[in-house]
């Protein structure tokens, strides 16, 4: 029987085996069955010689007898897993030695066969230790791209503001600190966490997100802490929460200020000892995680407020950073805009070459409450509407299309008064802004839903809009 490696056919190098026992007949047999496969093999007659061999040429996989003069398998074994412990360690043994095989295993062989053995079943073992080398390789590779991905470099913006907030980012990233990231809606708050967890030394491990707004309360604990059998209706098996799935990596908890008060006392418990219960489980389970928490809440005032948990906000506090709005960074509208319409349009298939003028302009004047993700949304569909080779104002959004050059809705035919108060630009932005909503709810009778369709944000973004500026 032939088994056929296809995909190491294609390969330049074939993957190396290494077959190693003290019978040379069963090496010579094992050698040119390995090879007549694809693959490239090196042979050694006991464990030394094995190990000076692999240490040379690191092997994807080793075909290794147990009992041998000089050094046993299990002890080469032991010595290869300390030169390289991605390396695939079959053991070949007797019968009568199979209980020592299965110990060996749990100490990191692959596997192992019994002698005597079927050539089939090698050529099955072999296959399977490098389809899993393979797997791994592809996870590999996938972790570097989307470090890669994520690396501060290629966050678009030209913005000195933002460009400070990824200097931030970077030194950040280094430590193990648990990082706090407000801002509005819209802004990027995950991608910040993101960035952060894969240029930490934690970027190997999984990058876990969890929207706490959209959890159902009752559901919320077993979400982070995972549940036993049995522990309430519905719960048929053990399920391992979100702080052991984000072992020895990131969890990311956003919308943080939407738990109630009874999980944020165990969320801080979790935070000092780093172990915590199953729901109801009586075993304590260690975490290793890093935890990045966001909102777009203010904590300091819901914790005036007791909302909030005073102590739970200090150890959350460790690092703050707040990611920019849209409407602070206009530098960052024309590149944005400009990268969302190649993106829509190669998926689309729609062939625009650019935004014309007026329509820049009407982009440039907009407020974005809906901040980056608003625009992305207005680009999509300026794409899917246009009917030419450039985007015009039309067909942008109507809230969108109605600015002016002065930001005044309707195209500036009305004169808006100056915003009162004077003060810096952001304390005169959030008084219009605070203008905008006020109108905009008296001009839809109080009505909530309609209002943050026709601000162009979520019911959730309204009311936090409603609550951040005494709105009733």
């Amino acid at each position: 029987m032939t088994t056929q490696f296809p995909a190491m056919q294609q390969t330049i190098s074939a993957p190396a085996v290494l077959v190693v026992d003290d019978d040379e007949a069963i090496r010579e047999m094992l050698a040119a069955v390995l090879t007549r496969d694809g693959l490239s093999v090196t042979t050694a007659a006991d464990g030394v010689e094995a190990v000076a061999v692999f240490a040379a040429q690191r092997h994807a996989v080793v075909l290794m007898d147990v009992r041998m003069p000089r050094m046993t398998g299990l002890q080469a074994l032991a010595e290869i897993r300390k030169l390289d412990r991605s390396t695939a360690v079959i053991l070949m043994t007797a019968f009568a030695e199979v209980g020592s095989a299965v110990q060996a295993i749990k100490d990191g062989a692959f596997d192992y066969v019994i002698k005597p053995f079927d050539i089939a079943e090698i050529l099955l073992q072999v296959g399977r230790a490098l389809q899993m080398r393979r797997m791994r390789d592809d996870i590999a590779t996938l972790h570097r791209e989307l470090s890669s991905s994520y690396h501060t470099g290629r966050i678009l913006t030209a913005s000195p503001r933002m460009g400070e907030l990824l200097q931030t980012i970077a030194k950040v990233a280094k430590s193990n600190a648990t990082v706090l990231v407000t801002g509005e809606s819209g802004t990027g708050k995950e991608l910040v966490a993101a960035a952060i967890h894969y240029n930490s030394p934690r970027n190997a491990g999984p990058f876990v997100k969890v929207n706490c707004a959209a959890v159902p309360e009752g559901l919320l604990e077993s979400e982070f802490f995972g549940h036993e059998k049995g522990a309430f209706t519905g719960a048929q098996a053990r399920r391992r929460g979100r702080f052991e799935q984000a072992g020895h990596g990131t969890l990311f908890l956003d919308e943080i200020g939407d738990i109630s008060p009874g999980l944020q006392v165990k969320l801080l418990r979790v935070l000092q000892e780093r172990e915590f219960e199953r729901v109801g489980g009586t075993e304590l389970v260690r975490t290793d995680v890093r935890v990045i928490v966001a909102t777009n809440r203010n904590l300091e005032e819901m914790v005036r407020q007791g909302l909030f948990r005073q102590d739970l906000y200090f150890r959350l506090n460790v690092v703050t950073l707040r990611t920019v709005p849209l409407r602070e960074r206009p530098e960052d509208v024309r590149l944005l805009a400009s990268h969302f319409l190649q993106r829509f349009a190669a998926e689309n298939r729609i062939e625009v070459s650019g935004i014309d003028e007026q329509a820049m302009e009407r982009l440039l004047a907009y407020h974005w409450p809906g901040n980056i993700r608003e625009l992305s949304n207005a680009m999509e569909r300026a794409v899917v509407m246009s009917t030419g080779a450039m985007i015009v104002a039309e067909d942008l959004p109507e809230q969108i299309a109605g600015f002016a050059e002065d930001g005044v809705p309707g195209g500036g035919s009305d004169i808006v008064p100056p915003v009162a108060g004077g003060g810096g630009l952001r304390e005169q932005v959030s008084r219009f802004e605070a203008r905008v909503v006020a109108e905009a709810l008296a001009r839809n009778d109080g009505n909530r839903m309609r209002t943050a369709r026709e601000l162009g944000i979520s019911r959730r973004s309204l009311l936090y809009k409603l609550q951040e500026y005494g709105i009733s």
